[in-house]
């Protein structure tokens, strides 16, 4: 047997094995590594389409580490627990992990370094989940940054390291301990019958994510500020998903944005640009944490949002029912996809918390429940800037036009003739989807008639709104 102990590596939302530091650095140790998934006290909180696409990336990244002759323990339980139970079984003396910096995972994180350095092990974890360690931005005062554009000047000229090779080989245990059967765990029952539907919409795993990049960079960013905006046509990258469970890093996604714009394809900057956005996003969570929780701008604490999800409107918005094509168009992409387009994303967004003035908490929650690119930062501050109660938003008097949207944005109604079933006497088959992923407890079917008025129209709905922002001391 060897004399040196092995090192726990603790995989969470880091599925890959390039530009991977922490286990770089395990790899230059040249001592035996132990690859560890953990079902935890943090996964117990995801919803379902998250926690499914969680339990299908970690069986791909199961089987990457198996064609390297390495394994992926899973265990199930609080991190700090089985983390000590893997330390007595193995004999490591040594526990890493990849940073994380939202405030479940940072207590969680916290939890664990505590108990394990208390025992006299080495226990910490390592940067490789955003691009700058929110730490490290500072204002010209020395406080954080509140508003994207100085912090995308503050970060724009920094140098990245370049992306790390991923390992040849991992040096193996003496002795494997016991792991789970992941299939056990049921990460994907709350999907119930929509798993079928969403499921050939994935891109699983860091090589399908890496083959994602090329092609993006070699066909489409050139044009990326021009098309990003229209949902009806493939223009941006669709990395979102993988970030989100990096299964790539955002500095391979930097450094091939460098790239491009080296080559003098137009639309780097904008994407670039994009890529920091999410930074700005785990910047603000780090440093106001309440952005996941709470009204950002406490002055919106008093504003008279609806909080009844119960409420016809809210289930009209939900089911893609509301009359207003656009939305109802996007909604339906969630159902199908378990994605929706950025520009969309706004303009459902506007639409509940402005036109039907309920809180941006409700979509949220919604989001996180059906989205498989999830992510806590990027949703949260999503929902808060375009309700208007977050940081960086635009003014919050400023109510989109769905209907002036649709015809900006899909004026040849290819978007929503894809997802919108009564508008076609023979609907495709992505419109059809929606009513097998859909809970069959939702009154809906293809041939129902749409919906011949909206439940809010656009100009009830702002004309209301304004009334509502008139009546508050903001």
């Amino acid at each position: 047997m060897s004399d040196e102990p092995p090192i726990l590596l603790w995989f969470r939302r880091d599925l890959r094995l390039t530009d991977h530091i922490a286990l770089d650095r395990a790899v230059q140790t040249g001592r035996p590594i132990i690859p560890v998934f953990i079902h935890d006290e943090v996964v117990e909180t995801y919803r379902a389409a998250p926690t499914w696409r969680l339990g299908l990336g970690v069986q791909h990244f199961a089987q990457r580490l198996a064609s390297l002759g390495s394994r992926l323990i899973l265990r199930r339980g609080t991190a700090r627990l089985v983390l000590e139970q893997l330390v007595e079984e193995t004999g490591a003396d040594t526990v890493w992990w990849t940073r994380a910096y939202d405030p479940p995972s940072i207590e969680r994180d916290e939890a664990v370094k505590s108990a394990l350095t208390g025992q006299g092990l080495t226990a910490g974890s390592h940067p490789g989940h955003v691009l700058f360690e929110p730490w490290s931005v500072e204002t010209k005062t020395g406080g954080y940054y509140k508003v994207y554009t100085p912090f995308w000047r503050a970060v724009k000229d920094r140098q990245v390291p370049e992306p790390l090779t991923a390992p040849s080989e991992l040096r193996t245990p003496d002795e494997w301990p016991d792991s789970d059967d992941i299939s056990a765990w049921g990460m994907g029952d709350a999907m119930d019958r929509g798993a079928d539907v969403v499921r050939p919409y994935l891109t699983l795993g860091e090589e399908a994510a890496q083959a994602r990049m090329s092609t993006f960079v070699r066909d489409r960013i050139d044009a990326y500020d021009d098309r990003r905006d229209f949902p009806g046509v493939d223009g941006t990258s669709g990395l979102s998903e993988n970030l989100t469970y990096g299964e790539i890093s955002v500095r391979s996604c930097w450094h091939a944005g460098l790239r491009a714009q080296a080559d003098g394809k137009a639309g780097a900057l904008d994407w670039l640009k994009e890529l920091v956005w999410r930074d700005f996003a785990y910047h603000l969570v780090y440093h106001t944490p309440h952005l996941m929780t709470d009204n950002w701008r406490r002055e919106w604490d008093a504003f008279p949002w609806n909080e009844d999800e119960e409420l016809p409107e809210v289930k009209a918005w939900k089911q893609g029912r509301t009359g207003i094509r656009f939305v109802d168009a996007a909604m339906r992409e969630l159902y199908v996809t378990g994605r929706m387009h950025n520009r969309s994303r706004m303009v459902v967004a506007n639409y509940l918390t402005k036109n039907l003035m309920s809180h941006w908490k409700i979509g949220c929650a919604w989001f996180e429940d059906t989205l498989v690119d999830w992510d806590p930062a990027s949703n949260s501050l999503g929902w808060q800037w375009a309700s208007g109660a977050g940081p960086d938003a635009a003014p919050y008097f400023r109510i989109f036009n769905p209907v002036t949207q649709l015809e900006k944005f899909d004026k040849d109604r290819s978007y929503a003739t894809r997802f919108l079933a009564e508008l076609s006497d023979d609907p495709p088959d992505t419109a059809l989807a929606f009513y097998e992923a859909i809970p069959k407890s939702w009154p809906m079917a293809p041939d129902d008639n749409y919906p011949e008025q909206p439940i809010v129209g656009p100009k009830e709905g702002r004309e209301r709104a304004l009334k509502a922002y008139n009546e508050r001391d903001f």
